[in-house]
């Protein structure tokens, strides 16, 4: 038998990536939201531009495993980079929109950053996207609840987010 033959008979097959499921495809969506959201925060309180976080969050963030061995999953690269694309270009449209939905002693200006990137990226999502609100705003109560377990917020943020989908969307209600 030759090198050849031994090497093609104990190679093993090209493996086909399985098509992803509908959940699966959901959880991506659901952890792009959530890297959207932390990557308009850092580029706030980091001063740092589009380009550089989003690479930095496809190269190491998305799927990462930590020294721990806890896995991040993967997240769907285009809702990402279109969330984080769209809020860069609404932010002033966006803004004025949270700041509507706010009471008028607290502007967009004194709430957490967290929040403030929360509040972007939901709008450009439902500004600039096809996505049904009501979906928009499930998905990032979610993303508050994650970064705020114990608090108020994902109630305050469900209140607000209805508020900016009914602007921006009317005839979604």
């Amino acid at each position: 038998m030759t090198e050849e033959e031994t090497n093609n008979e104990t190679a093993p097959e090209a493996a086909t990536p399985k098509p992803l499921s509908g959940n699966q495809k959901r959880k991506m969506r659901s952890a792009s939201r959530l890297y959207a959201v932390q990557a308009l925060y850092q580029m706030e309180v980091g001063e740092a531009g589009l380009d550089r976080v989003k690479t930095e969050f496809l190269n190491h963030r998305f799927g990462m495993v930590t020294d721990e061995g806890d896995e991040f999953i993967d997240g769907d690269i285009d809702l990402f980079s279109n969330v984080l694309k769209e809020a860069v270009n609404w932010q002033a449209k966006v803004d004025q929109m949270t700041d509507r939905a706010l009471v008028a002693k607290w502007p967009i200006g004194r709430i957490d950053s967290v929040l403030r990137a929360l509040f972007r990226a939901a709008g450009a999502e439902f500004v600039a996207t096809d996505t049904p609100p009501k979906i928009v705003i499930v998905e990032y109560v979610d993303v508050a609840a994650a970064f705020f377990p114990d608090g108020k917020e994902p109630k305050f943020v469900n209140a607000v987010l209805d508020h900016m989908a009914r602007e921006a969307k009317p005839e979604a209600f």
